[in-house]
């Protein structure tokens, strides 16, 4: 990178329930030794959008990055689609699903490295009833779990532990998919409907291995029930799941419906309950710096 314009780094001052200070200070040092001009956005909860466009539109940033979770990159991305602004991702979420599937090391140092390096990769982007997905979202009782963290009050992990075991109980799965494609209408029961551009979830539980984030194409992945042995394997990172557990159908567009309202969430935001979701992709809309490994492993021949 050579540019005598600015680095904005923005940093969710929640995520995770950590001390965000030592990023903003590492990113800045670095930012500075690089002979950029750098900028700092905290994120409050109230017109961020509007804020960072804003910043955009100010400053022209050669390059934005993101201290935060899945809905923290999110959020920015949504400010950057389709430009050549690249984005860089620094995780310090409770669950990173996105730097999960990136292979983005824990390092901070080596964190940064990546977030302004030149391997970088264009990226497709999934829209569920118009909203932006850049990783999974899901229809059931992952949903349901997210809902009760967010509401549990208990942030990070622990949070995500706490509240695992009594929504196992008290989930009203399993529920009734129909899935419309080109290729036709499936029916299918089952306790969660994932919909994935990427692998794995932030807990690094490998739902979709044949998925590819720039192939033009997502999955949709209906898991039917909770068989505790195929569960084993995606956390092993085992590919091969039983069609038992698991349907798959890949498609660049669908359109998903359920006999009932069912909890719903994109990249581990809840959104509600919902009984149908549009689903579309389109190529090549987000500009991500990432591992020089993962770029030439995924990038096109």
């Amino acid at each position: 990178m050579n540019s005598e314009n600015y680095i904005l780094l923005v940093v969710n001052p929640i995520s995770g329930d950590c001390d965000k200070s030592p990023i903003i200070s590492s990113v800045k040092d670095e930012v500075k030794k690089r002979k950029f001009k750098f900028k700092l956005f905290e994120t409050s909860g109230k017109k961020d959008k509007e804020s960072i466009e804003s910043l955009i539109k100010e400053l022209k940033p050669l390059r934005i990055l993101v201290a935060g979770g899945d809905g923290t990159i999110s959020l920015v991305a949504q400010c950057i689609l389709g430009t050549d602004i690249c984005l860089g991702i620094i995780p310090a979420g409770s669950a990173n699903g996105m730097a999960v599937n990136f292979n983005l090391p824990e390092i901070l140092s080596e964190q940064i490295e990546i977030a302004l390096s030149d391997f970088t990769m264009k990226l497709d982007v999934l829209f569920i009833n118009e909203k932006i997905c850049l990783h999974i979202a899901d229809m059931g009782i992952n949903a349901e779990l997210i809902k009760n963290y967010e509401s549990a009050g208990i942030r990070g992990k622990l949070g995500y532990f706490l509240q695992s075991i009594p929504t196992l109980f008290k989930s009203e799965s399993p529920f009734q998919f129909s899935v419309e494609t080109d290729e036709g209408t499936i029916e299918e029961t089952g306790i969660l409907l994932a919909i994935a551009n990427a692998n794995k979830y932030g807990t690094g539980a490998n739902i979709n291995p044949n998925g590819k984030i720039n192939d033009g194409k997502f999955e949709i992945l209906i898991f039917k029930d909770l068989d505790f042995i195929e569960i084993f394997k995606t956390i092993n990172d085992q590919p091969e799941m039983s069609p038992d557990f698991v349907r798959v159908i890949s498609t660049d567009k669908a359109v998903i419906s359920s006999r009932k309202k069912v909890p719903f969430q994109i990249d581990g935001e809840f959104l509600g309950e919902i009984n149908k979701a549009t689903v579309n992709i389109e190529t090549e809309k987000l500009l991500v710096a990432l591992p020089h490994s993962f770029c030439r492993l995924h990038n096109k021949q």
